[in-house]
């Protein structure tokens, strides 16, 4: 097998000198869980009790997780997708050196032709073609660092909106290979150039994103505070609020919910969820605003994670059994309720539904599938009681690259 969750947490108890029980005590787990993950009779656990257990041994839950780092089979691309050159876009030397300032390749680009490289970036972004966003969006964020400079009056402000949804793209890249740190810092820039734009909604849903991202760390209480907080200064007025700001509201919610789940408030995380279904009917269609989606469909999945989340499998599945129209969602969205309902059928004992949700999953979005850490579990956890020497969820593992012993 390849490095588990359980040989993580292992070395890193030993390290912090717990024992199994006394790491159990201070994660509020039970010692069984823990055991069975070191022994690798478990090699997955619920997000709510890997992050608890990442809290008690003081690492961010992607360090127990073990997600990719860097990308794969990029050799062909040009340019070359790099963590590093994003990181490099997102704090540039050049501002720290004042006699190396960055030098623009000519004329700085209108706001015309980046606008149109920012909605070409969230439709690969939305398709989980992650290694070819990180290839563009260094260049992005170059270009429109450099407008902001070289415009004035509303190209200028215009050229700031468009910086800063570049940063929360380069945020949730970079967060999905474990760099929460890196994407931290990409937020506070989104901010300070949301500022400077002429579209107040834009700090809302850096709001948003930060809130994942808190999520992402395992600062679970920061990320319900962040979104809740929000929402709150933002909450509509039934008659009168544009549609999409009933939408962004929505979304903070469902973010506030989902960090509710992880610390186990369960009452909390139902009412918010409630609040986002009525936001969600109000609004009656789905919709998809700075990339994100929100509707009646997206609420819907929300929920169904949200029940897998507090181990309740058969209601996870029977709200799934209500979504009528994944397809109006875009396909990481899609592909993530496939993982939630393998899952659900996992806690139910049903290996073989829970592989036909995870091929469904790689069907809709498959770069997504090899980078995302909760769906390399799943699969890692299925192939591990799998007999057959020949079997989908193999084949599968394998264009995963998960080692199956």
């Amino acid at each position: 097998m390849q490095d588990s969750i359980g040989d993580r947490i292992a070395r890193l108890r030993l390290r912090r000198d717990h024992t199994q029980e006394s790491l159990a005590a201070v994660a509020g787990v039970s010692v069984d869980v823990v055991r069975k993950l070191e022994q690798n009779q478990r090699l997955t656990a619920r997000l709510a009790t890997l992050n608890a257990l990442a809290r008690a041994l003081d690492v961010e839950t992607s360090i127990l997780i073990g997600q990719p780092t860097t990308f794969e089979g990029a050799a062909h691309r040009d340019p070359l997708p790099s963590l590093l050159a994003l990181r490099r876009a997102v704090t540039p030397v050049s501002e720290l050196i004042e006699d190396e300032m960055e030098v623009a390749d000519g004329e700085s680009p209108s706001v015309l032709d980046l606008r149109a490289s920012l909605r070409s970036t969230e439709v690969i972004r939305r398709e989980g073609k992650l290694s070819e966003i990180a290839a563009v969006l260094p260049r992005l964020i170059s270009d429109a660092r450099s407008a902001t400079r070289e415009h004035s009056g509303a190209d200028r402000a215009a050229s700031f909106a468009i910086l800063a949804e570049a940063y929360q793209v380069a945020a949730t890249t970079l967060a999905a290979f474990g760099k929460e740190d890196a994407a931290y810092t990409a937020m506070e820039r989104a901010g300070i150039a949301a500022r400077h734009s002429d579209d107040p909604r834009l700090e809302v849903m850096g709001m948003s994103t930060l809130s994942w991202i808190f999520s992402k760390q395992g600062r679970i209480d920061d990320a319900q505070r962040v979104a809740e907080a929000t929402a709150e200064k933002i909450e509509p007025s039934w008659t009168k609020t544009p549609l999409i700001d009933v939408a962004l509201w929505g979304i903070l919610l469902l973010r506030a919910a989902s960090a509710a789940v992880r610390a186990e408030r369960k009452d909390t995380a139902a009412e918010l969820l409630r609040l986002a279904n009525a936001a969600a009917a109000r609004i009656g269609t789905d919709r998809i605003d700075y990339a994100t989606p929100f509707g009646p469909t997206n609420a819907g999945v929300a929920t169904v994670n949200a029940f897998v989340e507090m181990d309740r499998p058969e209601q996870a599945l029977a709200e799934a059994r209500r979504i009528t129209d994944l397809t109006s969602l875009p396909p990481t969205w899609q592909a993530r309720y496939y993982v939630d309902r393998a899952l659900a059928h996992i806690d139910l004992a049903n290996d073989d539904r829970a592989t036909r949700a995870m091929l469904k999953a790689e069907h809709t979005a498959p770069e997504w599938m090899r980078y995302h850490a909760t769906s390399r579990r799943v699969v890692a956890d299925l192939a591990s009681r799998e007999r057959r020497r020949s079997a989908p969820i193999l084949a599968l593992a394998d264009r995963l690259q998960i080692g199956t012993g």
